[in-house]
């Protein structure tokens, strides 16, 4: 016998039928175990596992990188630059030198502050009276740039960063400047 579209039809036999209804029974077994709430409950459990070896493995590889942010105001009695020096990588870097200079349109040197420090820890910054540079009585109505020097010892040797903000713009600004990132 033959269907309408020409395939002969094949007439099951008891063993088909017999082996159709175990697999129908192993899929319902399976689909009462495996309840949508368990499923969500082991995709929770692996995104947390994840995560946490993601956010682990921040404070066990070994990387360094610094960033210092800096704000900007002006007033009409001058100008205010405030910096904080933020060291991001996982080690400790040493023997600190900073300077911050404030610099005209044509190079004149406005105003300076130099900054010496010890240590720093991994993970932490820094904010301090010789990282903020207050500049009396320059006039409001120029730009100016903001030269940053940071030299430092690391575990691998010595690294030094140089950032040049251009400002006056804005009676308020915010910047970050980001220092070389190193893996290992």
């Amino acid at each position: 016998m033959t269907s309408s579209r020409g395939f002969r039809e094949i007439e099951p036999t008891a063993a088909d039928e017999e082996a159709a209804e175990e697999i129908l029974e192993s899929i319902e077994e399976v689909l009462e175990r495996v309840h949508p709430a368990r499923v969500m409950f082991s995709t929770l459990v692996v995104l947390i596992i994840t995560i946490l070896l993601l956010g682990g493995s921040l404070w066990v590889v070994p990387y360094d990188g610094v960033t210092a942010d800096v704000v900007y105001r002006q007033s009409g009695g001058g100008h205010i630059v405030l910096v904080e020096l933020d060291n991001r990588g996982s080690r400790s870097i040493q023997e600190i030198e900073m300077s911050i200079r404030m610099v005209d349109e044509v190079g004149i040197e406005v105003g300076r502050t130099d900054f010496n420090w010890d240590q720093l820890g991994p993970h932490t910054s820094i904010a301090h009276d010789d990282l903020e540079l207050v500049i009396d009585g320059a006039s409001v109505w120029e730009n100016y740039t903001i030269e940053i020097d940071l030299h430092y010892q690391y575990h691998n040797g010595e690294k030094e960063e140089d950032w040049s903000i251009d400002v006056g713009g804005w009676t308020s600004e915010y910047h970050i400047k980001f220092g070389t990132f190193t893996i290992f």
